[in-house]
């Protein structure tokens, strides 16, 4: 009872981050121990549990200041004699990122509790797992604790897509084929990680890049060693982007996944990739980050228009709509690789907001196409036509969460794009050259902008416009109270962003400044020295 008391506890969060992080294993303990055929309360254990996780998390916000360092820290020794530490904090950047994930944890809890009728129990066990599992990626600060939470999230996730997928043949492959991309990134990662550790002594993350810097300078850390980390690292954070070309495995995914894989998948999983490129990439091995970067966001721009393009083809060939929605993801997520490694502040900042933007409006599709799946039992175009006459409330939350796919002004969407863009047309601002390769990726880049536009306003209108062609259609019923308890609130969510985005810029800034600063810093210092030597 003290644990629970101590997550509602503004004044006393000298553990608040361990709490949040596993409650969510609490309430799968306690389901653990339940009668799995008593559904209906195994779903309200869970709805609770997730729950007052996202409260507990809210003191964290009223407590953040506007400051680099990170905050709410806890440390403990965990394995002394490799210094290893369960250590954890937030900063700017992960702030929203775990605020995110508290927050979709009850939407995606209550939204499952309509639509998962076999292996109840299994299923939100797994849930409640994978929860646990992200939020302590984004609040560890040690970075071998990083990669436990890291790979805690596999094997829920794998379940999720393997067990409660859609398709009985096609979810196995999907589940196998995400699960062996992600496991050989995180491998090649994980040799990196002990590397860097053994040189550097360490493997807390707020010491290890001005040691490594340390170990560059004095030559004990080469240029090799540290262009195969980067790699390693690198590889690791773009599969689980998806970044093109490493992106095979997300479409198939969220296709099979059920709607609640799709959501958590969609909203905080991917982030983690971005997240993993900005917190460690960048500052550990600055160097290769800036060599690096100009291709990195070609691949960006290459996979903002391939999945545009392939969104648009699933539209005309009547495919599968949520598999037009999960291309979609592949075409936004390279908008955040993009402002990430464009190395200029408006453009870091605009990929930090555009990923909490990204889980919002694209969950709230993925939710909203689960909804009509359950009625319907089909996800193809063909099925669908003159939705709006029977589900005009349904039409209303579906055209919100389109404009802000797309990037409308006054949606979350649009602060998100047009940062990235606006400081992608700028670039670092050193050098004609860089200016215009920038500018070429920022104008290359809007072309996405546009297709998105095209390929979600026109799939709005077939399915929602126009007569109902099929009368399966016509009984439909509209969305219920729980369906909107867990839809308008994303809703008024994309207003805010959209509206009021400085409140949450004004927090991010700081940290965000800070690690992109270091990095340029350290990439200048490492070029002086290597020209002196010359």
């Amino acid at each position: 009872m003290d644990f629970l008391l101590a997550a509602f506890d503004p004044d006393n969060l000298k553990h608040h981050l361990s709490v949040i992080t596993f409650l969510p294993v609490v309430g799968a303990i306690c389901v653990a121990f339940m009668n799995g055929r008593r559904h209906r309360e195994i779903k309200a254990v869970s709805i609770f549990f997730s729950l007052i996780t996202f409260v507990a998390s809210l003191p964290i916000l009223w407590e953040f200041k506007h400051n680099t360092t990170f905050q709410m820290v806890e440390e403990a020794a965990w394995i002394p004699a490799f210094n290893i530490k369960y250590a954890m904090g937030v900063d700017g950047i992960s702030l929203f990122l775990v605020l995110l994930t508290t927050l979709l944890g009850p939407i995606i809890m209550l939204s499952c509790s309509t639509n998962i009728h076999h292996r109840v129990k299994e299923f939100f066990i797994s849930m409640l797992v994978l929860q646990t599992g992200v939020i302590g990626s984004f609040c560890a600060l040690d970075l071998f604790l990083f990669y436990v939470f890291f790979e805690l999230m596999l094997i829920p996730m794998y379940l999720l897509i393997g067990v409660w997928g859609s398709d009985p043949e096609g979810r196995r492959e999907a589940a196998i084929k995400f699960f062996v991309y992600t496991l050989a990134g995180s491998l090649l990662m994980f040799l990196a990680v002990l590397y860097i550790a053994n040189i550097a002594g360490t493997f807390d993350i707020r010491e290890l890049p001005g040691r490594l810097h340390d170990l560059a300078r004095n030559g004990q850390f080469s240029r090799t060693a540290q262009y195969a980390c980067f790699l390693a690292f690198m590889l690791s954070f773009a599969i689980k982007t998806p970044l093109f070309p490493f992106h095979t495995w997300l479409p198939d995914a969220h296709t099979e996944a059920p709607t609640g894989g799709s959501v958590v998948l969609a909203g905080v999983l991917l982030k983690l990739g971005t997240y993993g490129m900005l917190r460690f990439a960048l500052p550990f091995f600055p160097e290769p980050a800036v060599a690096m970067g100009p291709a990195i966001c070609v691949l960006a721009v290459v996979g903002i228009i391939y999945g545009s393009m392939m969104a648009t083809a699933q539209l005309i060939s009547q495919g599968d709509w949520k598999r037009m929605v999960a291309y979609s993801s592949v075409a936004h997520m390279g908008f955040i690789v993009l402002g990430i490694f464009s190395f200029n502040l408006m453009a870091t900042q605009g990929a930090v907001i555009q990923s909490i933007n990204h889980g919002l409006s694209t969950g709230l599709l993925f939710l909203l196409i689960g909804i009509i799946y359950e009625r319907r039992h089909t996800r193809l175009f063909t099925e669908y036509g003159g939705l709006a006459k029977v589900m005009p409330r349904f039409a209303v939350l579906f055209m919100i969460a389109t404009l802000a796919s797309v990037g409308l002004p006054g949606t979350n969407g649009f602060v998100g794009e047009f940062l990235v863009l606006m400081g992608t047309f700028k670039g670092p601002g050193s050098g004609a050259w860089s200016w215009s390769f920038h500018s070429t990726m920022a104008t290359l880049a809007a072309s996405g902008v546009v297709l998105g536009a095209v390929y979600m306003l026109w799939s709005y209108q077939k399915v929602f416009f126009g007569k109902i062609t099929n009368p399966a259609n016509e009984g439909l019923r509209d969305v219920n109270r729980v369906e909107l308890s867990f839809t308008v609130p994303v809703v008024v969510l994309i207003f805010i962003l959209g509206i009021s985005p400085q409140w949450f810029l004004s927090r991010t800034e700081p940290a965000v400044n800070a690690a992109l600063q270091h990095t340029l810093q350290r990439v200048d210092e490492l070029r002086a020295m290597q020209a002196s030597q010359k």
